[in-house]
């Protein structure tokens, strides 16, 4: 049976969290498949022997909720996908986390840090968006010949936030060049169009985060294509 960690710190006053787990439940149902799925604390993961925790899962969902109680145990979580090959999907906090554990550990920016947890850091990954997202439902430009792309079936798609936080600008170029690179970009805020909203890295078979909240949007009736990638992902290669 196919088995997801949902890696966050399960708030279920917060939206989202709940969200996460209906949606997957949403997917599993529509696809008709049993889905075994466990939300993992991030201080769990920040201890010895965090990559035996992780190992019996076939995919991992990164979870929004930044900070997290444990900045290192996500980190963990993105870099055990990452190496391993296995599926991954993050939203919200989880994107801002992969482009952390990314400029860490494939890049060499040792410092690389997230403004919500140093603000004064000097080497700023993630930084505070120009206009606050939170609470917003905006127009996304999906790029040709991406998973993202591929997923939705179209080019254009609106979802929505919950996050002041994403990629500093000065580093969206270097993160490119290193493989990680935009598959989605801001279409409805004109302050920040063009920004990066998805990210990828085409090296691995399913490897996406979105600064969005697309679990948001599923419903019984009518889930959320990434959702559905990510679980069909996880399914081959269980």
């Amino acid at each position: 049976m196919p088995r997801i960690a949902i890696v966050a710190d399960y708030d279920p006053s917060f939206p989202p969290h709940p969200a996460t787990s209906a949606a997957l439940a949403h997917t599993a149902q529509a696809l008709k498949v049993d889905l075994t799925t466990e939300w993992l604390p991030t201080e769990s993961l920040a201890s010895e022997g965090w990559q035996h925790r992780l190992d019996p899962f076939h995919g991992f969902f990164i979870g929004p909720g930044s900070p997290y109680k444990s900045l290192q145990g996500g980190l963990n979580a993105v870099r055990f996908a990452r190496e391993s090959g296995r599926p991954l999907i993050a939203t919200c906090g989880g994107f801002q986390h992969v482009v952390i554990e990314y400029a860490r550990n494939v890049m060499g920016f040792s410092d690389a840090q997230h403004a919500e947890y140093d603000p004064y850091a000097s080497c700023l990954f993630i930084s505070a968006l120009v206009c606050s997202l939170a609470g917003k439902a905006l127009l996304i430009d999906i790029l040709p010949d991406s998973l993202a792309f591929r997923a939705y079936g179209c080019a254009q798609a609106e979802e929505s936030y919950y996050c002041n936080f994403g990629i500093n600008p000065e580093y969206r170029q270097d993160l490119e060049n290193a493989g990680l690179v935009t598959a989605g970009v801001e279409a409805g805020e004109e302050q920040s169009r063009g920004e990066s909203r998805i990210l990828e890295l085409p090296s691995q078979p399913f490897f996406l985060a979105t600064l969005f909240v697309p679990q948001a949007r599923s419903t019984p009736t009518s889930t959320h294509p990434l959702v559905d990638a990510f679980v069909s992902a996880v399914i081959s290669s269980a």
